[in-house]
């Protein structure tokens, strides 16, 4: 008899532990570290800074790799191997923070980045031999949103971990998760076409884009999905930095204020995710995409240009992720559903580094504003809304199909196969 009934859940599982190691260790260093005795080059901000870059820096150099092994190897097989590999890195981990070796510890959310960036496509892969082409929409909504509910509970709890810091509570949730994590990512039962050995691909990022750039061309609607995906961690980003930002300057609100806001929007795009999942059903409900972009538009709009208390603010921030979780999980299922084969894993490790370039152009973009307009947040909401104007734009103009489902989930109410 199974340990899991229903066949989703090992792989929700494992994707939620794994999100959850990776958010815990990066913010217990970030709570935790700064009271340390610091290498005198090493500021708090900076300490920051370099942390979170350790995490999503591997996605720019590793991702052609890990899109490579997902196409010649097992995909469950490649998940498992590094998922055991995620042990003795947040061995490593343990031994740095009783020690208090700040560098040492930087160094395991590096390797923790390593490794989730390898297998990240290989378990998005796992969505449809898991579901088939019927089940991606539900499979896509309801991983992105254990992901969102992994940052969310480890952000959350490394802020209470610190705050009462004891080493065995950290040692145990390290070391404990992430062997738990392993055996049930080894419970995954999946359906994998066959391994392709004689693949060759570009390593080089540079190429590696270009290349995947030309491949994603030939296949309806690829590139559309990549730069929706991408285009949705771009406006998280900035709406995540300038939330500190915004409810300083404007509500004087204090972290733990800040920090339930940032909760909030994260509780709301998993919502978001897992109802465009319900929504989709059995097939990929690209009509959402305009609903979900265009909805985000209308509430920036009412953010930048009505003064809102606190409380309508926050209700805003909320449905603003919530409607993000609904554009991105159409966006997720058309890439999974494209008729890809074997090649998903390479279009994920596509992805993955366009992602990566879309985050860095956010960061860029608020640093840039935030210079220009003395750190204005409402001008910051005002550049997003205009991004927003632009995917909007983009979608409308790419394809007719997106408008024409977009009529039709609301003349029909039926699912656009």
């Amino acid at each position: 008899m199974p340990l899991f009934r229903n066949k989703w859940t090992p792989l929700f599982l494992s994707n939620f532990l794994g999100v959850y190691n990776d958010n815990f260790l990066k913010n217990c260093i970030i709570f935790i570290a700064v009271g340390w005795s610091l290498p005198q080059w090493l500021s708090q901000s900076q300490l920051i800074s370099l942390v979170s870059a350790s995490l999503v820096l591997p996605y720019l150099f590793v991702s052609p790799l890990a899109g490579r092994l997902a196409i010649i190897y097992s995909k469950k097989k490649i998940f498992v191997l590094l998922k055991l590999l995620e042990i003795p890195v947040l061995l490593i981990a343990c031994i740095a923070f009783y020690y208090q070796w700040v560098l040492i510890a930087i160094f395991t959310v590096l390797l923790m980045g390593i490794l989730s960036c390898l297998y990240s496509p290989a378990k998005y892969s796992l969505i449809k031999d898991i579901g088939g082409e019927e089940g991606v929409s539900y499979g896509s909504g309801v991983f992105e949103m254990m992901a969102f509910l992994g940052i969310l509970l480890g952000t959350v709890t490394a802020s209470i971990v610190a705050d009462n810091y004891a080493g065995y509570w950290i040692f145990s949730i390290f070391i404990g998760l992430a062997v738990l994590g392993y055996f049930v990512t080894r419970l995954i039962n999946a359906d994998e076409s066959p391994e392709i050995k004689s693949e060759v691909s570009h390593l080089n990022p540079i190429r590696f884009l270009v290349h995947s750039y030309q491949f994603a061309k030939k296949h309806e609607l690829v590139n559309s999905a990549v730069f929706g995906a991408s285009s949705f961690w771009l406006i998280g980003g900035m709406l995540q930095m300038n939330l500190v930002i915004h409810c300083k300057q404007v509500y004087q609100a204090s972290n733990t204020t800040t920090g339930i806001v940032m909760a909030f929007a994260a509780i709301g795009i998993a919502l978001g995710c897992w109802v465009a999942g319900k929504i989709s059903s059995n097939g990929v409900q690209r009509g959402l995409i305009l609903v979900g972009i265009i909805g985000m538009a209308v509430l920036f709009l009412v953010i930048t240009l009505i003064p809102l208390n606190l409380f309508l603010f926050i209700g805003c921030v909320f449905f603003v992720a919530f409607m993000g979780g609904i554009f991105q999980i159409p966006c997720l299922s058309m890439l999974q559903n494209a008729n890809l084969g074997r090649k998903l894993g390479y279009m994920i490790g596509y992805l993955n580094l366009v992602t990566f370039i879309f985050v860095l152009l956010g960061t860029l973009l608020f640093s840039i504003t935030t210079y220009f307009s003395n750190e204005n947040s409402f001008f910051v909401f005002g550049v997003i809304l205009t991004f927003c104007i632009f995917v909007t734009a983009y979608f409308l103009l790419s394809s007719r199909l997106f408008w024409k489902d977009t009529k039709a989930l609301f003349l029909n109410s039926k699912t656009i196969e």
